[in-house]
C-alpha cells in the first residue's frame, strides 16, 4: 500500500507540474500581458509604451525562466529604472539591499499580487475556498445522503413504479442546469412575484452568517444537479448488487428481504458511487462558479469569474493551480479507499 501511494504521489505532482505550466503557458499569452498592461496604465497606451511597461516586470522574459521564477527556483527579476529607481519581484521600490529577497514563489508561500483585489493572492485564494469549503459541505451534506437513499430504493426492485418514478426525479434534476433550477427558485421562493418569499436576505449575508433563510437556495440549487447522477449510479449498483447469486442464495434460504438488502446488498452496491461521490468533490469546486455568481456568493467559484473577466493573471494562475491540485488529490483519496472498500482488489 505504502509503495502504491509512493508511486500515485510521484505521477500526480508530474501530471501537477506539466498543467501548472500550461495554465501558466496560455494565461502568458502576449494578448493577456498587452492587456494587463493597459489595465494597469491606460488603455490609450502605445505599443512602445507596453514593452516598456511588461519588459520593466519581468514579462517579456523567456516563459521558462517566468516559469521557474514563478515556482520560486529562479531568482526574481530586478530592473533599474533611468532615474536610478530600483525594484524587483522579491520587493517594492525603495527596499534597502540587504532587506531584498532573492526568490519569491510559491514554494516560498508567494502567490503573487492581485491587480484587481490589490491584495496578496495567497490571502484571497485561502478566504474564498473557504467559503466555498462551507458551501460544498453543506451540498454534501444534503446531497450525498439524498441521492443513496433514492438510489438504493430505486434499485432495491428494478421496474417497479417506485423505480421508475425516482429514476425520473433524478434524470430530471441532473438533466436541468443550475442556472435554470436558480432562477425558478429565486422566482418562486425568494421574491414576491408568486407570493412565496420563504427565503430572505441574500447569499451574500451568508458569508458572514449562514441561516436557512440565506443559504439554503443556493445549496439546494447545487444538490439537485449533483445528486441524480449519484442516485442513478448507486441504482445501477443496487440493481446489479440485487441479481447476484449470492442474493438469490439468500433468497432460497427464506431470508427477508429487509435482511437482504441491509445486511448483504447495500455495502457492495455503495462501493461504485464511492467513486462517483468523491468525483463531485472538484466539480463542486469549479462547478459552483455558475451558483455563487448567480447568488452572489463570493466564494472560490465567484473569484476565477473576477480573475478571468479582469485578466487578473496572478490571481486567475493561482485559482487554476488550486483547482488542479484538488482534482488529483480527490483522484488519490478516491483510488485509496476503493482499495479499502472493496476486499476483493489487492496490490502486491
Amino acid at each position: 500500500m505504502g509503495l502504491f501511494i509512493l508511486r500515485r504521489l510521484g505521477v500526480m505532482l508530474l501530471t501537477a507540474l506539466c498543467l501548472t505550466f500550461i495554465v501558466f503557458w496560455l494565461t502568458n499569452l502576449y494578448p493577456n500581458l498587452e492587456k494587463l498592461a493597459k489595465t494597469q496604465g491606460n488603455f490609450r497606451m502605445s505599443d512602445e509604451a507596453v514593452e516598456s511597461y511588461l519588459g520593466n516586470r519581468g514579462y517579456l522574459d523567456p516563459l521558462p525562466l517566468k516559469f521557474a521564477q514563478w515556482l520560486g527556483v529562479a531568482p526574481g527579476w530586478v530592473t533599474e529604472t533611468e532615474d536610478g529607481a530600483v525594484f524587483g519581484r522579491c520587493f517594492p521600490e525603495g527596499t534597502p539591499p540587504e532587506e531584498r529577497d532573492t526568490f519569491c514563489g510559491v514554494l516560498q508561500g508567494d502567490w503573487g499580487y492581485s491587480t484587481v483585489f490589490k491584495d496578496e493572492v495567497g490571502t484571497i485564494v485561502a478566504t474564498r475556498l473557504a467559503l466555498t469549503g462551507k458551501l460544498m459541505g453543506c451540498v454534501l451534506l444534503l446531497m450525498v445522503p439524498m441521492a443513496l437513499i433514492i438510489g438504493v430504493l430505486a434499485g432495491m426492485k428494478e421496474g417497479s413504479k417506485l423505480d421508475r418514478s425516482l429514476s425520473t426525479v433524478s434524470i430530471t434534476t441532473t438533466a436541468t442546469p443550475e442556472y435554470v433550477s436558480g432562477v425558478i427558485f429565486i422566482a418562486v421562493f425568494a421574491s414576491s412575484a408568486f407570493g412565496l418569499k420563504w427565503f430572505k436576505g441574500s447569499a451574500t449575508t451568508a458569508m458572514e452568517n449562514a441561516t436557512f433563510e440565506n443559504f439554503f437556495l443556493p445549496v439546494l440549487t447545487i444538490s439537485l444537479y449533483g445528486m441524480g447522477y449519484i442516485a442513478r449510479m448507486t441504482r445501477a449498483s443496487m440493481t446489479e448488487v440485487m441479481t447476484a447469486q449470492y442474493i438469490r442464495t439468500a433468497r432460497l434460504k427464506g431470508v427477508s428481504f429487509g435482511n437482504i438488502v441491509v445486511k448483504h446488498a447495500l455495502r457492495n452496491a455503495l462501493i461504485a458511487p464511492f467513486t462517483v461521490i468523491m468525483l463531485q468533490i472538484p466539480w463542486l469546486l469549479n462547478g459552483v462558479v455558475i451558483v455563487e455568481t448567480l447568488f452572489n456568493y463570493k466564494g472560490f467559484g465567484w473569484v476565477l469569474v473576477q480573475a478571468a473577466g479582469n485578466n487578473d493573471i496572478e490571481l486567475l494562475l493561482a485559482v487554476s493551480v488550486v483547482s488542479v491540485f484538488v482534482v488529483l488529490m480527490t483522484q488519490l483519496i478516491s483510488d485509496i479507499g476503493y482499495i479499502f472498500l472493496n476486499p476483493r482488489i489487492r496490490i502486491s
